[in-house]
């Protein structure tokens, strides 16, 4: 069965527009709290959510729907995704449920879901959920509608859940940090985090006012970051994203990293403490230089599909625990459940603290491979997959590259394009290769 509410990662969309409004929400959350009874009479579910002024509004929503259906709710107000992860499991809850549109800017809005675990629900659940939202409603009677109290220590909870990751033996002490929230749920954990572990702290995208998440501030605009380390004369920038599951990490020569070389240094501050790592995830987007890194370290590397809900069924599946992708979403599965941007940065700054070495120096001689991406437009029918002529030019800059780069051909999942991608060890040969590909296309 197909979705017709729930995409790759829950829902999204631009708030006032279905199916981001208030009326949609009550039902949403009704829906919910009838599929939740199923198998508990009474469920309690807990709601946390960014900074985005339209938050206030659809937590009230969801909260009169639960209610409606016989559901608690628990409310932690702001808290990173990743923090409502950790409670729902934490404190035994049935259901975890987040409000944010993650790196979106504020005009959207969105709902994840957890289960008991912290972790993602399968498409099975969703489209019980979708089933019961085209159900008519069953209101429950006075007597047993679901009550609704706030969690007034999350904030708290969560910090020791994140100092918790980083080796009891360490100490960020003589590091100045930079950390960037993106003004979004971590403003007020993210900066007490680093500083309670010894940092000295610089505070940057840390004042929301509802309107200026991820504006100009954190993971996807780490511009900011950098000028900060640069000015201050910081070691170590973090930015993260508006629901702080994202890293990007600067470090004092301003020199951005991204997830693909992260993980790396997570995979080697292992191996440095005499740990085996059998294996790491990545997906279709990872850099090539990173995943001969790896094996030349008797590492195996496996790609997914991009995202990081795939990164974490390859696995799950093949019982490792570190993944992620270039664009900071990164998995560490003993130590959390989901992504989350802030115990990432605390295992690679673990990572610099226990070996006495920079960033940089760990990442000497990963140089990253060049990419050239090329979006080809693509006709009404034109079925690029049949294209003999695209196959052969594939198969002869295939055979050019060699083990020097790669080609990676999809179609975008939203717009008419091909998005042609070439990697390979020199710049100039990823351009020619990958116009030989755009023109192919194009015949």
């Amino acid at each position: 069965m197909s979705r017709k509410y729930f995409g790759t990662d829950g829902m999204r969309g631009t708030v006032g527009q279905s199916p981001i409004t208030p009326d949609f929400m009550l039902r949403l959350g009704h829906a919910v709290g009838r599929v939740l009874r199923r198998t508990n009479p009474r469920p309690t579910v807990l709601i946390g959510k960014d900074t985005r002024i339209s938050g206030y509004m659809i937590e009230s929503a969801l909260e009169a729907g639960f209610a409606s259906a016989g559901v608690n709710v628990l409310l932690t107000g702001p808290l990173p995704t990743p923090g409502v992860a950790y409670l729902t499991r934490a404190l035994r809850q049935d259901l975890g449920v987040v409000i944010s549109a993650s790196h979106n800017p504020f005009q959207d809005n969105g709902i994840k879901f957890f289960s008991a675990k912290g972790e993602k629900l399968p498409d099975a659940w969703e489209l019980d959920v979708e089933a019961a939202l085209d159900e008519a409603p069953q209101w429950v009677d006075s007597a047993s509608l679901g009550r609704a109290k706030r969690l007034e220590d999350a904030r708290g909870r969560y910090i020791e859940f994140c100092k918790n990751s980083f080796g009891s033996d360490l100490t960020l002490k003589g590091l100045k940090i930079v950390v960037d929230a993106a003004h979004g749920a971590a403003y007020h954990v993210a900066p007490d985090v680093f500083h309670e572990l010894g940092a000295e702290v610089i505070s940057i995208g840390c004042k929301p006012d509802g309107f200026n998440i991820n504006a100009g501030f954190g993971a996807t605009a780490p511009g900011a970051l950098v000028e900060a380390v640069k000015s201050h004369g910081a070691h170590y920038g973090v930015a993260l994203d508006g629901d702080a599951d994202r890293l990007q990490l600067v470090d004092g020569s301003g020199r951005l990293y991204n997830g693909d070389e992260l993980l790396y240094a997570m995979v080697t501050d292992r191996l440095a403490q005499g740990q085996r790592v059998p294996g790491a995830v990545g997906t279709l987007m990872t850099n090539m230089a990173v995943e001969l890194a790896l094996r030349a370290r008797d590492v195996e590397f496996v790609r997914a599909k991009v995202g990081d809900r795939y990164v974490m069924e390859a696995l799950v599946e093949r019982g490792w625990q570190l993944g992620g992708e270039g664009s900071g979403h990164l998995l560490a599965l003993d130590k959390h459940t989901t992504g989350d941007g802030i115990v990432s940065a605390l295992l690679v700054l673990q990572s610099v603290s226990r070996s006495g070495r920079t960033l940089a120096e760990q990442l000497a001689g990963v140089d990253l491979f060049p990419q050239t991406l090329i979006n080809v437009r693509l006709q009404a029918g034109q079925d690029w997959k049949s294209s003999p002529r695209l196959a052969e030019e594939q198969s002869a800059v295939t055979a050019e590259l060699g083990d020097r780069g790669r080609i990676l051909i999809r179609a975008s999942g939203t717009e008419p394009l091909l998005r042609i991608m070439v990697e390979a060890s020199d710049a100039g040969l990823a351009q020619r290769c990958a116009q030989r590909l755009v023109d192919a296309v194009a015949v």
